[in-house]
């Protein structure tokens, strides 16, 4: 029992040696988190990725975490009767989803994601993009469509972020934004986490989601390609192996690059402290893209 606590015992302490670069490559950097997919549906996962953040938090990272909400909006809706509509990959969002979209994005899941943080030892304010008017926003058409309140990001007041971080907290970011012309709108949760990664002039964008990261056969998760540069991504997109809802995630870790961002990751959300695993080890464990 005392070699098998004893072997345990250096794992430990090789895992620490290992992640100690890492940590003094990040202390005092922003890294801005997106969390979506099933690691938001699963209470053991969700319990871990607050631990990870939590943890960078601890060792100096500047943490802010941009959430989504699909699964819980899609609930509330069917729960009075209203069938989930997208608009090009967008959600179809007229008034009645939209005070939906604010109740459960702003209410429910900001407020369960910090209460989650407070109950695993961390601190964190929930903030929402309207709230200062941080998050500005007008009217979007899709593919000359009309959504409905969907709005693309005209601009983004980062001091209430920073003032948040600079006050000890997790700032835990809800994406919706106000428009000029006084109407809430509802903003991409990938869209806004890389506009808003670029506007803090962050470090790193993590996309936590409920796939292993671009693959170039997206039946063998085996065939992870580890490391894409910006200027590669249309060569992939013509060759099929970005498609469908893999679009929009590394179009957007391609915008929030080319916005200065250093390196943006996607990484399975499924996966126990894939977090750490990603920011804190030699090998990684998604798709990093960089310029």
């Amino acid at each position: 029992m005392k070699s098998a606590m004893q072997i345990n015992n250096q794992e430990k302490a090789l895992i620490l040696a290992q992640a100690l670069p890492y940590i003094k490559e990040y202390s005092g950097k922003v890294v801005v988190v997106k969390y979506g997919g099933n690691a938001m549906t699963e209470d053991m996962l969700k319990s871990a990725v607050m631990k990870d953040i939590i943890l960078l938090r601890l060792v100096g990272i500047k943490i802010v975490l941009v959430h989504g909400g699909g699964p819980e909006i899609n609930e509330a809706l069917k729960a009075i009767g209203k069938e989930s509509r997208f608009v090009g990959g967008l959600r179809y969002t007229d008034e009645e989803t939209l005070r939906i979209v604010q109740m459960v994005l702003a209410g429910k899941t900001n407020k369960d994601l910090v209460n989650l943080i407070q109950q695993e030892g961390g601190n964190a304010l929930g903030l929402c993009g309207i709230d200062g008017g941080m998050i500005r926003a007008r009217r979007v058409k899709k593919d000359g469509e009309d959504p409905g309140y969907v709005g693309e990001i005209v601009s983004v007041d980062t001091k209430p972020v920073f003032d948040t971080i600079e006050k000890g907290y997790i700032p835990v970011i809800a994406t919706l934004g106000c428009g000029y012309d006084g109407k809430v709108y509802n903003i991409n949760a990938d869209t806004a986490a890389a506009r808003i990664a670029a506007e803090l002039k962050a470090e790193n964008l993590v996309s936590l989601t409920d796939v292993r990261g671009l693959l170039r056969d997206s039946s063998d998760e085996e065939s992870l390609i580890p490391e894409v540069r910006v200027s590669e991504v249309p060569g992939l997109m013509r060759e099929g192996i970005i498609s469908g809802g893999m679009i929009p995630k590394v179009e957007c870790c391609v915008e929030a690059v080319r916005r200065g961002v250093h390196r943006a990751f996607i990484i399975d959300g499924r996966i126990p402290h894939s977090l750490l695993i990603e920011l804190m080890t030699d090998e990684g464990i998604g798709t990093m893209f960089v310029g």
